[in-house]
């Protein structure tokens, strides 16, 4: 497995607690947290997408309960933890010239940096970082997102796109037919996008995103 899962982080945070003789609000509480950042309905958004504790929010109840990382997740899982690896990054708005990609997708040429991301190497993945607001208010001018174009993208997955005129954009894959794709902004200003397949370069799926 590439990265650990979301039922697997949540688990151990409510183990945490457990072990500290605490609910999940009481280690909120006890880290300085809002009593509510680990109730169960934070775990998944209105749309029913799986959300994840911040990793702010992870590192204060590892100080206020003195456990190392490791602890968190218990000896036999921190064994088979993913080792942070650097992966290719770029800025967003870079990403639409030319000479940064290959035929197929993949980060190709000079001009990219480094970032360090907990993967095995079994996935094909690379960093973009957001400029602007064009993509409020999911993510933000700095954000990084972490995006792969080995995984499988499926309707309602949000995706990095990229046209064949050089046009980069974090969309939401709403609708695919034989001939064209529908994408919908992660801006509510902005109409949803129909393009295509033939203007369209790539499509990467994002897996992670550092908010």
């Amino acid at each position: 497995m590439t990265m650990l899962s979301h039922d697997t982080v949540w688990s151990a945070i409510d183990a945490l607690a457990a072990r500290h003789g605490m609910s999940p609000s009481g280690l909120a509480r006890r880290a300085g947290l809002d009593p509510t950042t680990f109730n169960k309905s934070k775990r998944v958004a209105g749309d029913g997408r799986p959300r994840w504790p911040s990793t702010e929010s992870i590192a204060k109840v590892l100080a206020a309960t003195g456990t190392e990382l490791a602890e968190l997740f218990g000896a036999p899982a921190a064994d088979r933890l993913p080792r942070p690896r650097s992966v290719p990054l770029l800025g967003l708005t870079r990403a639409g010239a030319g000479g940064f990609f290959d035929e197929g997708g993949y980060p190709a040429g000079a001009g990219w940096e480094e970032v360090a991301f907990p993967t095995d190497g079994g996935e094909a993945v690379f960093a973009l970082e957001v400029a602007g607001d064009s993509m409020l208010p999911a993510y933000r001018d700095g954000d990084v997102l972490i995006v792969s174009r080995s995984s499988t993208v499926r309707l309602g997955d949000r995706v990095v796109v990229r046209t064949s005129e050089g046009e980069v954009m974090a969309k939401i894959l709403h609708r695919r037919t034989a001939r064209s794709v529908e994408l919908h902004s992660l801006n509510p200003d902005h109409a949803p996008r129909v393009l295509p397949l033939a203007a369209v370069d790539w499509m990467a799926r994002i897996l992670w995103a550092s908010q």
